[in-house]
């Protein structure tokens, strides 16, 4: 995993802003946004349940697949052009994470 993962990864959960490279983290009154090349790939609303969301939007890339790993209880694993999510075939589409 590459170090600029861990980064954002880092100062998304702590809802700080981030910009680096093509990887930005960006903290909104409701929710913070981790964004790779601008498409919005993660979302963490800031209510009780720090509810977390993931999606690829549609890019099925190694980055892609990077920056979303290095987010706590997402594992993506990719087996014969197909995507999986924490074990189970994903599409790519927006997705609740369970804590």
């Amino acid at each position: 995993m590459r170090q600029i993962s861990f980064d954002a990864a880092e100062k998304f959960m702590q809802a700080t802003a981030f910009r680096k490279a093509n990887t930005e983290v960006v903290t909104l009154p409701n929710v913070t946004v981790l964004k790779l090349f601008g498409n919005e790939i993660a979302y963490r609303y800031n209510d009780p349940s720090n509810t977390l969301s993931i999606t690829n939007c549609g890019w099925k890339t190694n980055v892609t697949k990077d920056r979303l790993n290095a987010l706590p209880n997402v594992s993506i694993h990719q087996a014969k052009g197909k995507w999986y999510l924490n074990n189970e075939l994903w599409d790519g589409n927006l997705i609740d994470i369970k804590k």
